[in-house]
């Protein structure tokens, strides 16, 4: 059959057409859901239960017809005999304060929610209670790029204090409420994320928050949300100068109203001091902790090292975008949330910056970079945990930490953590479910140590000044959504013009470990010297190589990686030669180095201790 060249230039450009636009169709669509709460509940104290009423705005901006949503009600897993108690009596290191106390939680110290009713657009609808997840059926569906109306009525119950949420916790707050109402779960363009609670990590939808809280007036609340009526409350939070109307009767409405964010705490207690610091970025930051003698003077020296720890962050990792920060005394430890932090208070200065700094971070990694915590743990606790010992070490260069001393290397402790885990045969990979891991030990060294070494080792990889400008850059890029990993590698693929893919593979997705040793440093042809470098583990890296000679002179020789398909810009005043690309399938690199009149005194591989090198003993030749 014959075609005339026109139609036939026709016809294939139609072709050409239908494939790219399946191509392009065939692309992930980076929409993110939106949603509004509008809540109100009355706490009883005396019974420490609460009657709540919760209209939600739901934005549905996928591409799906919706026919089930789902809501998390963490407060059930604070019972005997609930998941999170199974899987903490049968985790080989359990958090004692789950394995202990949960199984014997009596039937006023457990925590609960029960919803009443619900009504999808004014219509009742069909749900289910599955321990830590509502199921819920629509008999309408929510249809792509529209809106839904959810109301629903709930009763709860505070549990005892065990682990984040409660009341009555050891040093004696009160109310410490995260996760304390129905949260819609959150779906994205892996669908839906009805994670049971099993007391790991968090997930939510972005939106705004408004909510009441009615209390008994004796209470003072304080909440990850800008008071609305403060001239009704009182106690520090209404202005100079301004008259207070505080209504009659035995309660009070606290209304707070939180933008943005994909959480809302707030904790409560009649004995709570508050002091509130007018930081040097515009934010106003508050501090609620109940007043003791024994820490006062910690909680008051606090605010000013926050401030400089804020300008710190700012400066770093990107500006805070919202108007006010809360640090509570409260909850079992310390735990982040949007706009605050529960904080246990009764510690020395140092470890209250210490925990202060760490959730205060949280307000970057996973309060705006909201990431999925389950999946990307690592994301989440790895790159706080690297920011918050940044930080900490400029505090005590700067003398704000006491006796402490900065460190040349301040990692250095958490390399060696993390070689420690890699060699104990416990390590799982970072692509691990946080509710999923063997142990405790290997959950808590992948998201916090390992995650950390990432990013310290990608400085090694792509250069200081890459990796600084690229933590910006993914700031400015990913903030108010939910990046994921390979979101994260391409920005800094494309701030340094390297591939990395290669290092998310190996380093992420797999447990392969780094190891080098130099094998031979030898006389070479043409009165050169040789240096012959072992790879042992089966992850390959770009290699530094420092070399020392006889009369005080040194030289670094870079290998860099194959896969890399390009170098990193020079970090030092250090003279550099560039060698061959080091190839990961090459068991052994080999390179020469001129004499040049001078005697080779000592070799070196990664001088900086930036590459996660599990055996660094031998990485060093000298001279004898």
């Amino acid at each position: 059959m014959k075609f005339k060249q026109g139609t036939h230039r026709f016809r294939l450009f139609l072709f050409c057409v239908f494939v790219a636009g399946a191509a392009l169709q065939a692309q992930p669509e980076r929409w993110q859901q939106r949603v509004r709460y509008e809540m109100a509940i009355d706490m009883d104290v005396q019974t420490h239960r609460y009657r709540g009423s919760q209209r939600i705005t739901y934005s549905n901006n996928s591409p799906d017809t919706l026919h089930k949503i789902f809501y998390h009600l963490y407060f059930n897993a604070f019972q005997p005999g609930s998941m999170m108690d199974v899987r903490a009596q049968t985790l080989e290191d359990a958090d004692p304060r789950l394995s202990s106390r949960l199984p014997k939680l009596t039937t006023e110290e457990q925590g609960w929610i029960k919803v009443r009713s619900l009504r999808h657009n004014g219509a009742k609808v069909d749900f289910e209670t599955n321990e830590t997840i509502l199921e819920v059926t629509l008999d309408n569906p929510i249809l792509p790029h529209s809106n839904a109306q959810l109301d629903m009525e709930w009763d709860a119950q505070v549990p005892v204090q065990v682990r984040r949420s409660g009341r009555d916790n050891r040093e004696g707050i009160a109310y410490s409420m995260a996760q304390w109402y129905p949260k819609l779960c959150e779906y994205d363009y892996q669908g839906w994320h009805a994670n049971p609670y099993i007391a790991r990590e968090f997930y939510g939808v972005w939106g705004d928050f408004d909510v009441r809280i009615t209390i008994d007036k004796s209470y003072i609340v304080a909440a990850g949300g800008y008071l609305q009526n403060p001239q009704e409350i009182g106690y520090g939070y209404e202005e100079p100068g301004t008259t207070l109307q505080l209504p009659p009767g035995d309660q009070y409405t606290y209304h707070f109203f939180a933008p943005d964010v994909h959480d809302f705490v707030w904790a409560a207690d009649p004995d709570y001091a508050h002091t509130k610091f007018a930081a040097d970025d515009g934010t106003v930051m508050h501090f609620f902790w109940q007043k003791d003698k024994g820490y006062d003077k910690a909680w008051q020296d606090l605010p000013a090292i926050m401030n400089r720890a804020r300008t710190i962050i700012n400066q770093y990792f990107g500006k805070y975008p919202y108007n006010e920060y809360y640090f509570i005394q409260g909850g079992d430890g310390g735990m982040e949330y949007p706009l605050a932090t529960l904080i246990t208070g009764n510690r020395g200065l140092n470890s209250l910056v210490g925990v202060s700094v760490h959730e205060q971070l949280h307000s970057w990694y996973q309060m705006v970079l909201g990431t999925n915590e389950s999946l990307y743990a690592w994301m989440d606790e790895g790159f706080t945990s690297y920011a918050e010992t940044i930080v900490a070490n400029e505090l005590a260069r700067e003398g704000l930490l006491g006796a402490r001393q900065a460190k040349e290397n301040p990692f250095s402790g958490t390399m060696a953590s993390y070689t420690a885990m890699a060699l104990s045969g416990q390590e799982e990979p970072l692509t691990t479910h946080a509710d999923h891991f063997k142990s405790s030990y290997a959950y808590s060294m992948a998201a916090y140590t390992k995650g950390a070494v990432f990013l310290h080792q990608l400085e090694y990889i792509i250069g200081k000044a890459h990796l600084a400008k690229g933590l910006l850059r993914y700031f400015d890029t990913w903030k108010f959504k939910h990046p994921n990993a390979n979101d994260l590698i391409r920005v800094f693929e494309k701030q340094s013009g390297l591939e990395l893919d290669w290092y998310k593979e190996d380093f992420v997705h797999r447990t392969h470990t780094i190891d080098y040793a130099l094998q031979a440093v030898e006389p070479g042809d043409n009165k050169t010297t040789r240096v012959v470098i072992e790879r042992k583990g089966r992850m390959a890296m770009p290699l530094d190589i420092l070399v020392s000679y006889a009369n005080g002179d040194q030289e670094l020789f870079y290998a860099p990686l194959e896969s890399m398909r390009g170098v990193k810009p020079p970090e030092s005043q250090l003279e550099r030669t560039v060698l061959p690309d080091h190839r990961w399938v090459d068991p052994v690199y080999t390179f020469d180095i001129p004499e040049k009149a001078r005697k080779v005194t000592k070799v070196e591989i990664d001088p900086s201790g930036r590459l996660a090198d599990v055996q660094r003993g031998d990485n060093v030749w000298e001279q004898k």
